[in-house]
């Protein structure tokens, strides 16, 4: 049988489809374009289109230019040369189109995708990465001074003595939080009993804004809002965003403020708070609700804490290490918490010993800026 080739023989015209023939003039008509679908919206920097603003902050689009918040402040050779009305929140189009330039060809250490523009701080680490990659990672991206950010290996981590009693809720979400600081569970290094989840706190944070945000239960500012910008916390530097809200939910944030002994000797009233002196307020170090003047429960001229008999009942007061149950410390990186037996547990010990009615403050360790592991 003779085998036919499907290939043209040479010199034979190729088959014109009848629609696509020549027309009278002899010029066959133009082809019909295909209808192409819109290209998403993306990042120049980290290439995604989303637009959460607790992770990527606003999205910034303008002269040919999208751009996240965020991306922009973490951008490693990127800085602000304008006034904050000009460009982007000060950066201006000349300096993002060049950075944009220079990362093209950088590749994220994590998603392994081009335009990485984000550089680890420590010293002769080389990890770059997208914000939102690092994001997810475990990454921490800091919001204040040189905007600094850092590697999952080299990230801030917490130093505080804390103790859960029990499964111990966030107390924003009130679901149940890992068992010692992480980086997705924070503490407060002031009263280290209010836990929380990270993006739980970041949330309370872009709502609460510089102003009003503090530790949701013993309500201080200045520490707390130290340790949140240190772990990578955006606390925005403008009004609360129930100021535009005729002061809802304000009341959230107002702290306790009248004595709470059974018998108050203050001569006027439970209302009365002075700064020094028998008629000196404290309020409980545990749970913050509730007060007392230092002479109406003989407390101490040089104590700085008191816990009411609620908190005091249950033991939450109790300075220790964070972890509970366990003959030792727990698996993984060491937080710089004494181990049992120690000489800090010994004096520990013997303070209590010696002043029974005082309970211990809970206080931070000293901070490292980065994780020396």
């Amino acid at each position: 049988m003779e085998l036919r080739s499907q290939h043209r023989k040479m010199g034979e015209s190729p088959t014109v489809p009848p629609e696509e023939q020549a027309g009278p003039s002899g010029v066959p008509p133009p082809r019909k374009k295909k209808r192409q679908a819109p290209k998403e919206e993306v990042c120049g920097l980290c290439r995604r289109g989303d637009c959460d603003p607790e992770i990527f902050g606003q999205l910034c689009h303008q002269n040919r230019l999208l751009i996240h918040e965020n991306c922009l402040y973490h951008a490693s050779r990127l800085m602000q040369r304008g006034a904050d009305e000009e460009g982007f929140y000060g950066f201006l189009f000349p300096d993002i189109r060049q950075e944009l330039k220079r990362v093209a060809q950088k590749r994220c250490c994590i998603c392994r995708l081009q335009g990485a523009s984000v550089t680890c701080k420590s010293r002769r680490c080389r990890r770059t990465f997208h914000f939102p990659c690092g994001s997810e990672r475990g990454c921490i991206s800091q919001f204040f001074g040189e905007f600094k950010s850092f590697c999952w290996k080299h990230r801030p981590v917490q130093r505080v003595r804390a103790v859960q009693h029990g499964q111990t809720p966030c107390l924003i979400c009130l679901e149940a939080v890992a068992g010692r600081p992480t980086y997705d569970t924070l503490v407060c290094p002031a009263c280290a009993s209010a836990w929380f989840h990270r993006r739980c706190i970041q949330g309370q944070a872009l709502r609460s804004a510089l102003h009003y945000f503090c530790c949701p239960l013993c309500r201080d500012m200045a520490t707390f809002q130290a340790e949140m910008f240190r772990l990578g916390i955006k606390i925005p530097d403008r009004d609360a965003a129930w100021e535009e809200e005729d002061g809802a939910f304000a009341e959230h944030y107002e702290r306790h403020s009248s004595c709470d002994a059974g018998l108050c000797l203050c001569p006027a009233g439970r209302e009365q708070a002075e700064v020094n002196g028998p008629w000196r307020l404290l309020l409980c170090s545990s749970c913050g609700s509730r007060g007392t003047h230092q002479l109406c429960s003989a407390v101490g001229e040089d104590a700085n804490s008191w816990e009411c008999a609620d908190c005091r009942g249950t033991g939450t007061g109790e300075w220790c290490s964070w972890w509970t149950g366990s003959p030792g410390p727990p698996q993984g990186p060491s937080h710089s918490t004494p181990a049992p037996g120690t000489l800090a547990e010994e004096e520990e010990a013997s303070i209590l010993k010696g002043h029974p009615s005082t309970p211990l403050p809970s206080q931070p360790l000293s901070q490292n800026p980065a994780d020396p592991h």
